[in-house]
């Protein structure tokens, strides 16, 4: 089984929290006929952009459940996660509140930016406002998702500096367990 990252837009389909709850819940049965399964779901405060997590065997299964929910699929991606196990992210128990986009330079290898990170992870204790949870890399080292938890986007910028890694974006996103 494998990860994959699915953007979407949810705008026009979902306009609420609860909307976007019960989209989940249709989604994770269509994907169930499938045997595959939603590990999370992220979606920006204006509903423009959402990040789906989808384990499965691969990435046709993980995109027809999304496409049978009525969810356009805008990129599809195999990714690896860095710095929790599968199985917290499954306990969706972690809060998250921005998600910053970095794509990696191309003469980056995998092995490369986990040595990297595992180097410059212990910086993230010179911001202690800001919890980093997790990060998303692209398997063909195109671009990562990272969430943290932080008060504001400028407490982000200030953990990414510390940990000397570049920001292409930074969505605010609704928070699923607050």
């Amino acid at each position: 089984m494998g990860l994959y990252l699915v953007e979407s837009s949810l705008k026009g389909i979902t306009s609420s929290k609860e909307e976007v709850d019960q989209k989940v819940s249709e989604l994770q049965g269509k994907l169930s006929e499938t045997n595959a399964s939603l590990i999370e779901l992220q979606v920006s405060k204006d509903f423009a952009r959402s990040f789906f997590i989808v384990e499965g065997e691969n990435r046709t299964v993980a995109t027809d459940g999304l496409k049978a929910a009525g969810i356009p699929v805008q990129l599809v991606k195999e990714v690896r996660l860095v710095g929790k196990e599968l199985d917290d992210v499954k306990k969706n128990n972690d809060v998250v509140n921005y998600l910053v986009e970095w794509n990696i330079p191309e003469n980056i290898t995998m092995d490369q930016y986990l040595a990297r990170k595992k180097k410059n992870s212990v910086h993230y204790q010179e911001v202690p406002e800001v919890s980093f949870s997790r990060t998303y890399v692209c398997e063909d080292m195109t671009k990562c998702l990272c969430f943290y938890d932080a008060p504001d986007e400028a407490a982000v910028k200030r953990a990414r500096e510390a940990v000397d890694t570049p920001i292409d974006s930074i969505t605010e996103i609704i928070p699923q367990n607050k």
